[in-house]
């Protein structure tokens, strides 16, 4: 169990939360939600003893050991892909190097030998003699090929060094699970396989995720941070969403009548306080709105932009034909005689393991780079507009983040602009920041204020939800539901996918998997599962 008794945290004069009082027990999972800055990374560096906080205590059980997952990708670049999973348990890593040590020495004695003896018993005790196959098993899990297992972390990619992190975290049964942001550079498969895992996890768990599906598939509480406070709810993060539109309702409607108390007393003191006979209940009413606090509600921290697309023309009936595409990178061949015809009403989710695939295929498309052969044809109506995974070099600018963004609009009205950055949650002074310090989280909104501005019947758009907290991503959501558009995206989002697509695409080695239908039935689907198992093992079959 972990008690949080009293706590307070506050930054630079601001509160964060204040007072909190939490107990958090075995068998649970505890998803950590709150608007960005609000506090739940602080909340987790608290409770793993990393951040001190201004009051309070955290109380564990004794001798429990808390893993966390590390945010430094760079930490173990000396170690082994399989040495750094085992490493996140100390305690079993330290006697398996002491043992190893021990063994080594030229000159055993008798008292080298004691010590082996109860290192062995440890070692066993601790798991030891099955510490590789469980550390091989997790990277196997989260999509790690047993190739890399023996290699040093300075030499695997940064997606292979998120999986290992993340095994490293789950590594030995932990009695206290912290993970920030665990679904972060993973693909829907590996993600789907770390619901399984924490679902079946027998100890506490504690979670801060932008990711709905993963939230609502694996928590039994959801914490929700925000007006200075931690609450905590039984339920999922759908159980919470619904909980929390009928209190904030509630709210309003109170603020309103209390507003309206006020209205009501103020004219009839207003009307009666010169009036001789009336005057002693004008004053008693003076009195009554002296009690009255309309201002007494704290703020939601939680702000929702405004995202809508508005397309200036109307999807023609040709939209694209792409014919025999080819590119590779380095030697490795990502599309192979790739052909595709998209139609009116697409809205086309690319999905699968295959990231470098889908995001070269959206660069050629939009003419960031040329392809090694084949061609593709948009339509004479359509006008598209690309989101690059990749848009920090779009920000190396000094300019005024009005000035930034009246660069992609089509009127030099900065009140025109203003409009936009507002929708964007950019405010007053706020577009005077230079664009170079902006946040991953403010870019993407920039870059969404873009999107708009362009009024293009086609959107390009490669993993939009990256760095935006829950409000941005449910906005942007929404938006594209209403999109009137053709729309071609990758996300590994699974919500976000759902509610959006009607048609999924999912590149593989082997081949291309094309099915207009929802991504719930396309993951359901067995003979896709087994076309895809065909795709990746070399055996390509025929379409079913």
């Amino acid at each position: 169990m972990i008690t949080v008794a009293n706590l307070t945290l506050s930054f630079a004069n601001r509160i964060l939360f204040k007072d909190v009082n939490l107990k958090f027990t075995p068998g649970n999972c505890y998803g950590i939600i709150g608007a960005n800055g609000s506090g739940k990374s602080s909340f987790l560096k608290i409770l793993s003893g990393e951040l001190e906080a201004d009051t309070g205590d955290i109380i564990l059980g004794a001798g429990k050991r808390m893993s966390v997952l590390s945010q430094d990708h760079f930490a173990f670049e000396d170690h082994r892909v399989l040495d750094t999973v085992i490493m996140g348990s100390r305690r079993l890593h330290a006697v398996g190097r002491e043992r190893e040590t021990l063994y080594a020495k030229e000159n055993f004695t008798d008292a080298d030998g004691m010590r082996a003896s109860e290192l062995e018993a440890e070692y066993a005790e601790l798991g030891g003699w099955e510490a590789d196959a469980q550390a091989a098993t997790l990277l196997a899990g989260l999509g790690t090929p047993e190739a890399v297992h023996a290699k040093l972390m300075r030499d695997v990619d940064e997606g292979v060094k998120v999986r290992v992190l993340l095994a490293q975290a789950l590594f030995g049964n932990p009695d206290i699970l912290l993970l920030d942001e665990p679904t972060n550079g993973l693909d829907l498969g590996s993600i789907s396989w770390l619901e399984e895992f924490l679902i079946d996890f027998p100890n506490i768990v504690l979670v801060v995720s932008h990711d709905r599906h993963f939230l609502n598939a694996v928590c039994t509480h959801t914490c929700d941070i925000d007006f200075g406070q931690v609450r905590m709810y039984a339920g999922n993060y759908d159980f919470w969403f619904r909980i929390n539109r009928i209190l904030a309702q509630q709210q309003k409607d109170e603020k309103k009548r209390r507003e309206e108390k006020v209205k009501d007393l103020k004219e009839f003191i207003h009307r009666f306080a010169a009036n001789v006979s009336k005057s002693r209940q004008a004053t008693s009413r003076k009195k009554i709105l002296e009690k009255i606090d309309v201002d007494d509600y704290v703020a939601s921290s939680r702000r929702f932009p405004y995202v809508g697309f508005k397309p200036a023309r109307e999807v023609g009936d040709r939209v694209l034909e792409i014919t025999g595409l080819s590119k590779s990178l380095e030697g490795r061949p990502l599309l192979s005689a790739f052909d595709l015809t998209v139609g009116r009403g697409d809205k086309i989710a690319f999905v699968g393991k295959e990231h470098l695939a889908k995001t070269a295929l959206f660069r050629v498309l939009t003419g960031e780079i040329t392809a090694d052969s084949g061609s593709f044809v948009w339509g004479q109506t359509i006008a598209w507009s690309y989101f690059p995974k990749e848009n920090a070099r779009l920000f190396e600018s000094d300019l005024p983040l009005v000035q930034w963004l009246a660069q992609y609009s089509p009127t030099d009205d900065e009140t025109f602009v203003r409009s936009f950055l507002g929708r964007m949650l950019f405010t007053g002074d706020e577009g005077l920041k230079p664009v170079r310090v902006l946040s991953g989280g403010e870019r993407v909104r920039c870059m969404l204020a873009r999107l708009m501005l362009s009024a293009a019947n086609c959107l390009v758009l490669d993993e939009p939800t990256n760095h935006l907290d829950l409000e941005a991503i449910e906005s942007l959501d929404e938006g594209l539901v209403d999109f009137s558009g053709v729309l071609l995206f990758a996300s590994h989002d699974h919500e976000f996918v759902t509610s959006i697509a009607n048609r999924i695409i999912e590149i593989c080695p082997g081949g291309v998997i094309d099915r207009a239908m929802r991504f719930d039935d396309y993951l359901q689907d067995t003979a896709i599962t087994e076309l895809r198992d065909r795709y990746y093992h070399g055996h390509v079959a025929a379409e079913i």
